[in-house]
């Protein structure tokens, strides 16, 4: 419901005309119903068991190092150095924890960098798609998955972008534009319109974030990858079971049923 809520925020322009929907109301009432969805989002990963109280914890952590990581690169020429912990979070803690991580991510730096505004909730939204699309990747392992991630990441710096601009380009340019957004036009004339407006105006932009997300997995992504996944190994409450073998005779050790688990 979160993730498909984002996209009728994104793309109501190919069908409804922006005079039938206010833009000073419109963030604040889809920032609204986000919290709600993201809070729906975690109850019910920690109801199936997908997120606990570590990994909770965990999500507060990553939360506040993306938030002190975002204001190192945000603003010059497109370098963003949050995304790669999106996406190798997203990769190993599944699709649920990256969008939600994408949401607190977004949410705490705009606290932290006074960042608050109209653009804020298309922001959160924009890195939840990025966390969550890393968590539904193929399986790979070893140098095949970081190079897949890194791939990925490149792909995302242009997504987030995609999706951003989609947020203001109803209201931005003059209607006699040759890009602009025109109500009524046929959906294949519009979206060409618009992915001339996305060439135009971002995309070298989308290019630094594209090109500093691809580097960024590369160097660190080994590494960040074994210490994810040897902190959600930790993070278990419960000890693996193991069987101990049979005895001859039918028992198991110390008397009991050969069927006997222990931990």
């Amino acid at each position: 419901m979160a993730a498909f809520l984002g996209l009728v925020a994104f793309f109501w322009p190919f069908v409804v005309a922006p005079g039938k929907v206010g833009a000073a109301y419109a963030p604040p009432l889809i920032f609204g119903v986000l919290l709600v969805l993201v809070l729906c989002v975690v109850i019910s990963e920690i109801a199936e068991g997908g997120i606990n109280s570590k990994a909770l914890a965990m999500l507060g952590v990553l939360s506040a190092v993306n938030a002190a990581l975002r204001p190192l690169g945000a603003g010059t020429a497109g370098i963003e150095t949050v995304f790669f912990v999106l996406v190798l979070a997203g990769r190993v803690y599944g699709p649920g924890f990256g969008f939600t991580l994408g949401c607190t991510s977004l949410f705490a730096s705009a606290l932290i960098t006074g960042g608050v505004g109209p653009w804020m909730p298309y922001q959160m939204f924009g890195c939840a798609f990025v966390g969550m699309l890393a968590g539904l990747l193929p399986r790979a392992t070893g140098r095949r998955e970081v190079l897949m991630l890194a791939v990925y990441g490149s792909l995302s710096g242009y997504l987030f972008g995609f999706l951003l601009n989609l947020s203001f380009w109803p209201f931005s340019l003059d209607p006699n534009s040759s890009i602009a957004y025109l109500p009524g036009l046929p959906f294949t004339e519009q979206w060409q319109r618009y992915l001339a407006f996305d060439v135009a105006t971002s995309l070298g932009w989308d290019t630094g974030r594209a090109v500093t997300n691809f580097v960024c997995v590369m160097l660190a992504g080994p590494a960040v990858l074994t210490t994810f996944r040897r902190a959600a190994r930790k993070a278990r409450f419960r000890a693996p079971v193991r069987f101990a073998a049979r005895k001859p005779g039918g028992e198991g050790p110390a008397g009991m049923d050969s069927g006997t688990r222990t931990p």
